[in-house]
């Protein structure tokens, strides 16, 4: 079962806050190396396997030079995205590029990286061919399998996606990819989102070792690596228990000697590009009460908002919160916990029973590590939190600054707004 901790006590809270205001986020490093060492404990036992880290959920290089130093590779979706990755030292193999919708320019820097190209539209090999002179060598082709498998409740069906290749075009797109000149090749779904069930991702290794077998069998290809997507979810409820590593690991394995072995695939690399379970449960939002309300409910208000932590807003999505200081007090009330934006959905819980909360008060929100400052935005002129650091050796360091006001304005040029007539 999961518990929900900090490592910061209140005093050094205090100390912090004094040099760095608050709202801001806190990952600690030493939880997330440890983490990464698990995961690598559980999927070893597969020939050359691969984490890429879905940089969506985490885009700061600090955070990824971390993980490279774990062994973890990048899963980038954008530009920007990959040059992350190389300030982070990741090019080449090291680094997959899943997008959709994509540029021919973005198309150009993922190949000038040596970077794994992940196709999401059987239209896009002519794309990339236009785009780039010739087909890579090494090419990947992303699959939708529609109604024959189940999404989970947070991606919703996969029928109803807009990404990958249904499978008719999937046994279509690998000879026509061959036929262009690529000679390596590799397979890659992602059809869950947060999801804490380990039979899931046995099901879908299941569903690609036997799509790679029929790839084989129509094409004479050989898939040399199949990616798993991402998905695995965290326990942000107190209670909930976390995905077993080592079973889902013994599950695919047993779906390998089954199905890769006997159909002459061996050795074939297992990927994954998850974010979440690498920095979710190790990164805190961390705020202060500001204001509290005594109206129909009881508000607490606090310097955070919806645009530093989206994810209860647009989701509903829970986060445990915790008073510093108040960790074992009685929760005996109950609050919502609010942003000041102009938005009803602006709240961190709803009618959460916590301790009584005083104006002062450091609120904690937990498993803010992915696709948290990643989703923040700047709707009512917000200026979003910056990123802090406790190293191995405990110390901490800014690894992201708060923005500023002349950040929020460095796009409008106010000289020409003075010469501008309305």
């Amino acid at each position: 079962m999961s518990e929900k901790t900090f490592p910061l006590t209140k005093a050094e809270l205090e100390a912090l806050s004094a040099q760095y205001p608050t709202p801001f986020y806190l990952y600690d490093e030493k939880a997330i190396r440890d983490h990464a060492k698990r995961f690598f404990a559980a999927f070893s036992r597969f020939p050359n396997f691969r984490e890429y880290f879905a940089v969506k959920a985490c885009p700061n290089p600090f955070i990824m030079k971390i993980l490279a130093d774990e062994g973890i590779g990048a899963d980038c979706s954008s530009l920007p995205e990959l040059i992350l990755a190389q300030k982070a030292g990741l090019t080449g193999e090291k680094v997959m590029f899943t997008s959709n919708e994509t540029p021919e320019s973005e198309y150009i820097y993922a190949n000038l990286m040596q970077a794994i190209i992940n196709l999401d539209d059987i239209t896009h090999i002519e794309f990339l061919e236009q785009a780039l002179g010739a087909l890579p060598e090494l090419i990947s082709f992303r699959y939708n399998p529609g109604p024959l498998r189940d999404g989970n409740a947070l991606i919703g069906k996969p029928e109803e996606a807009k990404y990958g290749l249904t499978r008719e075009q999937i046994i279509e797109a690998y000879p026509a990819a061959r036929d262009r000149g690529s000679k390596r090749f590799g397979l890659h779904t992602m059809v869950a989102s947060n999801e804490l069930d380990p039979e899931y991702f046995i099901e879908t290794a299941r569903m690609l070792f036997t799509l790679a077998v029929e790839i084989k069998e129509t094409s004479g290809i050989s898939v040399e690596f199949v990616n798993l997507g991402g998905g695995i979810g965290i326990p942000y409820k107190p209670g909930q228990v976390a995905v077993d590593y080592d079973r889902v690991a013994a599950g695919i394995a047993a779906a390998y000697d089954e199905i890769i072995k006997p159909a002459g695939l061996d050795p074939l690399r297992i990927c994954f590009e998850c974010g979440r379970p690498f920095t979710g449960p190790y990164g805190w939002l961390v705020t202060r009460a500001i204001h509290e309300k005594h109206i129909y409910r009881e508000y607490i208000g606090v310097d955070a908002s919806m645009a530093d932590l989206m994810r209860p807003g647009m989701y509903g999505a829970y986060h445990h919160v915790s008073v510093a200081g108040k960790e074992n007090d009685a929760h005996d009330k109950v609050y919502d916990v609010v942003g000041s934006l102009c938005e009803n959905c602006d709240k961190f819980a709803v009618q959460r029973p916590l301790p009584e909360v005083e104006k002062g008060d450091f609120l904690i929100i937990h498993d803010a590590g992915a696709h948290g400052r990643a989703m923040g935005f700047n709707y009512n002129a917000k200026l979003r939190a910056g990123e802090l650091l406790l190293r191995s050796d405990n110390k901490i360091i800014e690894i992201r600054r708060k923005e500023q006001i002349d950040d929020y304005f460095a796009t409008l040029d106010f000289k020409k707004l003075a010469g501008f007539k309305a």
